[in-house]
């Protein structure tokens, strides 16, 4: 076959020269074979060759589309990753009712469900915070590496039906096959006594002893509304009004934020059942999972807080997200930003 003739207009291919960039393009893209082998086999230089695809991509003869399922939306996961510095952030699309009314909708789940299956390898320890999106995630996970399980957080309370955090833990314990390690224990206790007490009984004790060893995390992010924080609606009005009053605009297992990130109300930790915001730093991948709008500038405060790496959010929480005021440091920089 011949090649592209040297006068013909830049605008017109010959039918050999058509011919010819469509082997070669069903070579590169289709077959997967390399710019040196297209060479050697149609007797040309690789130079040749690397002008003839780029021609045949402006002439449309080849027409390259980047394809996700229809529920993930590729364009805003990498911006949100990127304004953020994120290791991973995937955008889902928000369900057609009023996001407003469901925060944390069950896609969420299901989607974080197929991440941790990507991250979590053999031997990697799993630590599951208490939330509904976690809760979600467990229930729709499939598979699983062999992998110990370890619960981070006290549940919403012990007294009640709501064991839903122990139930995700023994659910992905399952479904990896490897050991789990459930917490008994309500994730608020009435003084720091009552809650230094339960961490020593034996249970509790050897959870926390997986703390330390815990590869990657889940975790969910409340605001502080009534309703979207499980820890807002535990506490007493003037509990909810005394840390209103330090600025918290988030919570995450029992850690409070501010909206710069800044850790607040550290007293309320000591009463908590729940891993210490330090141990979370150490974890290589803290994954968490959020959404909609009523959580966006919460999701934005605990991401500038550093604890975080990865975010499983929607669109709706993302806009907003993208649309906020100057991009924070990077949340890889793992550095308290308290400076202690």
């Amino acid at each position: 076959m011949t090649g592209m003739s040297a006068g013909r207009p830049a605008l017109r291919m010959g039918p050999a020269e058509l011919v010819q960039a469509a082997a070669m393009a069903r070579r590169f893209y289709l077959e997967g074979k390399s710019k040196i082998q297209i060479a050697e086999e149609f007797g040309v230089s690789r130079f040749k060759v690397a002008r003839v695809l780029e021609t045949a991509l402006e002439r449309d003869l080849v027409r390259i589309e980047i394809r996700v399922p229809a529920e993930l939306d590729a364009e805003r996961s990498d911006r949100l990753r990127a304004r953020y510095g994120l290791r991973h952030a995937v955008v889902v699309e928000s369900p057609a009712q009023a996001v407003e009314e469901s925060p944390d909708p069950e896609n969420l789940g299901e989607v974080a469900a197929d991440l941790l299956g990507e991250l979590v390898t053999e031997g990697d320890v799993l630590g599951l915070a208490w939330g509904r999106s976690t809760i979600h995630m467990a229930a729709a996970l499939s598979s699983l590496p062999p992998c110990t399980v370890v619960q981070l957080t006290g549940v919403y309370d012990a007294g009640t039906a709501e064991r839903g955090s122990v139930e995700a833990v023994r659910r992905a314990a399952q479904v990896s096959g490897g050991e789990a390690h459930p917490i008994y224990a309500p994730m608020l206790l009435p003084d720091s006594a009552t809650a230094a007490a339960l961490r020593n009984q034996t249970g509790i004790a050897r959870a926390f002893e997986y703390f330390d060893k815990v590869t990657v995390a889940c975790v969910s992010i409340g605001s502080w509304e009534p309703g979207i924080s499980t820890v807002h609606d535990m506490l007493t009005d003037e509990e909810r009004a005394h840390y209103a009053s330090l600025g918290v605009a988030a919570e995450m297992s029992a850690h409070l934020f501010d909206a710069e990130g800044r850790r607040v109300g550290r007293d309320l930790g000591e009463r908590c059942i729940t891993v210490e915001a330090d141990r979370l730093r150490r974890i290589p991948e803290v994954v968490a999972i959020a959404g909609g709008q009523r959580k966006a500038a919460a999701i934005d405060a605990v991401l500038r807080s550093g604890l975080v790496t990865s975010l499983v959010t929607d669109t709706a929480a993302a806009d907003q997200l993208l649309e906020a005021g100057p991009a924070p440091r990077p949340a890889l920089d793992r550095a308290d930003p308290d400076g202690s």
